[in-house]
């Protein structure tokens, strides 16, 4: 549930604090009083956009944040992980909105977040209904998502799913080779060079460093054997070699070290330096040896660089694009070659997906049949309660032409106010205070299927009469067993039957206008139910005392 809401200059609302908690929760006040602010910091915390005109005046920004106590968090941390995030810790859900006068953030848990992915957590925490918040309800995708909630249909649908989603991709292939142009007699010749060409050089990609290096050396021998000889002379030379030198010096310091015995720890490096010298000198002849390249050799590898460049200039950068070009061109070759056949192919494939996203499908048909009487059934009975006494309801099973993302079905809600007349579907009807009646029956017969931890209505009574809007304060009592309910209203009937009840108050301070919020109890709650029902003295009172009691 939400167990904390703060509000910080938001409108009229300088600083709010509101620990709420669970059951049914009754929210008062006059008109103006800044009941609406709740429900605007709600929607943030549910992620919908937000302009700097909510910043109370004189402040640079506002901030709401939210607490939820979650006992299964799995749907959450589900949306945490595609966004990169943790899961929560101990069921705990932090939601921070700050609305600024040039940027807007928003943070989870602490961690800065997009606003599309709090629009996505807030549809797993609170269900928000206004007087004119019915249009998902309207909507027929939705009321399928409600008969498939009360009838269990999850794995049903998700199997249908990805039988669907398998059987279209084969028609899209299908479709696509279908309206492919046949190639001409010229490119597939085309074709069947470029294939051949590429086979014929037997390429290995991870040949084309080790043959360039070679074929450079090969193309620089003569001036390797040069200059390696030319250092190899330098060391050895006979008369002025290095390594002659080298000797003099060495016995120059042993005629030292038999003098001063302490001078071998300044010449110890040399017979070292020595040893070394004379490796490299046999080294630099072994190569310039090594360097004696056949001409056929250096041919061959010019003529394997240069097909190298070649096909490069033609199919890609290097070897490895040249290859993979090699296979699209043969694909290419043999899906226009064997058209035909693999049109065939494709539409026995596409049949036979068909058949088994039928035979899903009817399955999935079945549940939804059975469960749809027994739906309307339990929205009529709760329909009644809410004054609708001769009232009809159904679910309207409507078969589709082809196969869609949800079945083989869609649904409409039908409903008929008025015995006698005919049942219309619900977007037909245009009364709010009807239209937000069915809602509340509908929620009802679901509560059981529903996993929002927070439910808001805000004074979707409205338009109703006093035994009425006691029905419906009764229905939100009974969600209030299931779920977290909070419902702003002007009904002293429905704020009766809250476990919780707040006003929201306007006052001056300091030359200010301000919102607060606060609990009632006792004698201050009948005070306030007496304020609603419109007057004072003991019969205001004694009625405010009855409803509380009954």
């Amino acid at each position: 549930m939400l167990t904390l809401l703060k509000i910080r200059n938001l409108a009229l609302v300088d600083e709010l604090v509101w620990e709420l908690g669970p059951g049914l929760i009754g929210v008062t006040g006059e008109t103006g009083a800044g009941k609406s602010v709740i429900v605007g910091a709600l929607k943030l915390v549910l992620g919908e956009r937000a302009d700097k005109g909510l910043i109370r005046s004189g402040e640079d920004s506002c901030t709401v944040e939210a607490v939820f106590e979650l006992k299964d968090s799995a749907d959450i941390d589900a949306v945490l992980a595609e966004g990169g995030m943790d899961a929560c810790e101990d069921g705990s859900l932090i939601v921070r909105r700050v609305i600024g006068q040039s940027v807007n953030r928003q943070f989870v848990n602490d961690s800065p977040v997009t606003l599309a992915l709090l629009k996505r957590l807030g549809e797993h925490l609170v269900d928000l209904h206004g007087p004119h918040d019915h249009q998902s309800l309207l909507s027929t995708e939705r009321q399928l998502s409600m008969l498939d909630a009360y009838a269990g249909n999850d794995a049903a649908l998700d199997g249908y799913r990805s039988t669907w989603r398998t059987w279209r991709d084969k028609e899209t292939e299908l479709e696509d080779l279908k309206q492919a142009e046949s190639a001409s007699g010229q490119e597939l010749e085309l074709l069947r060079h470029q294939v051949a060409e590429i086979d014929a050089a037997q390429l290995k990609p991870e040949e084309e460093e080790e043959i360039a290096d070679r074929y450079r050396r090969a193309s620089n021998a003569s001036r390797l054997v040069e200059l390696s000889g030319a250092a190899a002379t330098a060391l050895g030379g006979e008369e002025d070699g290095l390594l002659v030198r080298l000797s003099e010096v060495q016995k120059l310091v042993r005629e030292l070290e038999k003098l001063d015995p302490t001078i071998r720890d300044r010449t110890q490096g040399l017979e070292g330096a020595a040893m070394e010298l004379q490796e490299l000198e046999r080294s630099l002849s072994d190569y310039a040896e090594e360097l004696d390249i056949d001409p056929a050799e250096a041919s061959r590898l010019e003529n394997r660089v240069n097909l190298f460049e070649s096909l490069k200039r033609k199919y890609g950068a290097d070897l490895t694009e040249i290859l993979a070009h090699r296979d699209r061109a043969a694909a290419r070759h043999d899906s226009v070659e064997n058209r035909g056949e693999r049109l065939e192919q494709l539409t026995a494939e596409a049949a036979a997906l068909r058949a088994k996203t039928d035979e899903a499908g009817a399955g999935l048909s079945a549940k939804r049949r059975k469960a749809a009487p027994k739906l309307a059934k339990e929205i009529a009975s709760q329909l009644k309660d809410l004054g609708f006494k001769q009232s009809s309801f159904e679910v309207q099973v409507l078969a589709a032409k082809t196969p869609n993302f949800s079945g083989l079905e869609g649904i409409e809600f039908q409903f008929g106010p008025n015995p006698g007349e005919p049942l219309q579907p619900l977007r037909q009807i245009a009364s709010s205070g009807e239209i937000s009646r069915v809602m509340l029956a509908i929620k009802s017969a679901l509560a059981d299927q529903d996993a929002t931890p927070l439910m808001v209505f805000d004074e979707i009574d409205a338009n109703v009469g006093g035994e009425i809007a006691r029905s419906v304060g009764k229905k939100m009592a009974v969600l209030g067993a299931r779920h977290q309910v909070v419902a702003i209203t002007h009904f002293p009937q429905v704020a009766a039957l809250a476990g919780r009840h707040y006003v929201v108050e306007k006052e001056v301070a300091g030359g200010r206008t301000r919102s607060r919020l606060y609990p009632v109890n006792g004698e201050a709650r009948i005070g306030e139910l007496v304020r609603m029902l419109g007057g004072g003295g003991e019969s205001a009172r004694a009625m405010a005392a009855s409803l509380l009691e009954g």
